[in-house]
Formats: structure tokens, sequence, C-alpha cells
């Protein structure tokens, strides 16, 4: 009985060490309403979206091996049923997104776990609606912060403005606002040595160091740590 009693507390100490804990927290002044779409192939964690309130905070368990992405809507109106619309990172008029993404413009948190290091970063190739940073806990390596805290709302390139009611509420891709090859890196421009900077991404590196401006900004954009535990803020 003591070993069966041993190998039990054996098994589940290794699932909490093989797990990582993400802490989601909202530092705006207005609800948000974070989506989570995971990798193919992973679990769905929270039902792939949920309510946050100005200074909540969730915290949610994820497997060893995981891996997905996480952003803010915002402007949200849902029924009883979770039924209803975002101004911006809308998952398909439903509150748990339920394995779907979210419409761009939306600044994403991209997460790759235990491969075998764990991989993430803040990225506006899909757009920007709202500040973001990843912070760690209890990792090892180069576990740096990695934010984008510029309101770039209010720093849109001409061009790229999503408008609701007059007011800029998100910030476009190039690629989504003008849907050509040389801004979404396809076609004769889908490797690195093609699709360079455009004064689009520029714009938008200036504004977040440390994000991903276009696809192939991978050598100041993604970041590495080992076991770690991550702390996702909105604003």
């Amino acid at each position: 009985m003591e070993f069966f009693l041993f190998l039990l507390l054996l098994l589940c100490f290794f699932m909490d060490t093989d797990a990582a804990v993400f802490t989601l927290e909202n530092k705006c002044s207005d609800i948000i309403w974070p989506g989570i779409q995971p990798g193919a192939g992973k679990p769905q964690l929270m039902s792939g979206g949920f309510q946050l309130k100005p200074g909540e905070i969730v915290t949610i368990n994820a497997p060893a091996g995981w891996s997905g992405r996480f952003w803010g809507r915002r402007g949200c109106s849902f029924d009883v049923s979770g039924n209803g619309r975002c101004e911006t990172g809308d998952c398909g008029g439903v509150l748990k997104c339920s394995g779907a993404g979210g419409a761009p413009p939306a600044t994403l948190a991209e997460f790759t776990l235990d491969s075998p290091l764990d991989f993430y970063d803040v990225s506006l190739v899909d757009g920007y609606n709202m500040p973001i940073s990843i912070s760690t806990s209890g990792g090892s390596g180069n576990c740096q912060m990695v934010k984008c805290l510029s309101d770039l709302n209010r720093q849109c390139p001409r061009g790229l403005e999503m408008k609701k009611n007059g007011t800029v509420v998100a910030c476009r891709s190039a690629c989504l606002a003008f849907d050509k090859p040389e801004y979404c890196c396809t076609g004769a421009y889908g490797s690195p040595q093609m699709c360079k900077p455009t004064v689009y991404s520029k714009a938008f590196k200036l504004a977040c160091p440390m994000a991903y401006s276009y696809a192939y900004d991978d050598p100041t954009s993604t970041f590495t740590c080992q076991k770690a535990n991550y702390s996702i803020r909105y604003c």
C-alpha cells in the first residue's frame, strides 16, 4: 500500500512540474475578453474565452507540450447563451472561442512549450488592438520580459486605422490593409531573403521593438525560457 502511495505522489509531482501556469491580468480600464486558440492537436484551455474585469486575475494550467496563442477582445456584448460580437479580436461571434482564432487586427501572445525549450513572443503580424506584455517566473535560461506597451492605436500609420464611430480601435497590418505579397510575405516574397521590412512594419517595430512586426522578424522577436510559468498582462 505504501509503495502505491509513493507512486501516486511521484506521479502528481511530475504532473505538476511538467505543467505551465498562465496568469492573465487585466490592467486596462475597461473589461476585456481574452481569447485562447490552441495549436493543432493541443487541448483547449478555458473553453477558448472568458470575461476579465479591470484588475481581475485568472490563472490557467496548461499541460506539458502545449502550444497556442492568447489575445484580448474589446467592445464585446454577449447574451446569456454566449452569442454576440466584439469590436476587435472577435472569434466568430461567441464568448467561448472553442478553437477559433481572433479576427485581425489583434495583438497576440504566442507560446510553444517544451520544444525542448519554451518559445514565446508578442506578435503584431496580425495587427494591434491593445498593449500586452509577457513575463516569466520560476524558469531557467534567458527568460526575458517581452512587451508591447505603446498605444499603436494613437500612432497607427495612415491607411491602417480601423475605426468605430470615428475613433481608432485597432491598427491593421499592411498585409490585412493592402493584401499585397510584399506585405504578406507570400508568392515571390515568401522567404526571409525576399520579404524585408516595410515602412509599415518599421513603424510597428519602432513602437514595440520586442514584438514581431512582420512574418520574418525572428531575430529580435523570439524568446526562450525553460520550465517557466508565464504572466500575460493586458495594458
